[in-house]
């Protein structure tokens, strides 16, 4: 797993390109339907299903800025790499 590069503006989480991924509960973070996209484990984002079936409250999309920065380097992490679209 090589992590995805992603932006972190309070509670909201984004992806190098400004996409907002989600809001950050915890150590969770859901997309604006309230579903469960993938759990932070240091900096990177990973999807595991024991989590899945948490759910939270819907909210509306933020904007946010384009940012720039390497792909971290591949790591041992428990879970998959969640498909978010740059």
């Amino acid at each position: 797993m090589n992590g995805r590069p992603l932006t972190r503006q309070g509670d909201d989480l984004f992806t190098r390109s400004g996409n907002h991924i989600g809001r950050v509960q915890g150590e969770k973070v859901f997309g604006p339907d309230g579903r469960y996209v993938g759990t932070l484990v240091g900096d990177r984002l990973v999807y595991r299903s024991t989590d899945s079936a948490h759910v939270s409250s819907a909210f509306g999309r933020q904007a946010g800025a384009a940012s720039s920065s390497a792909n971290a380097a591949a790591s041992a992490v428990w879970g998959e790499e969640p498909r978010i679209p740059d």
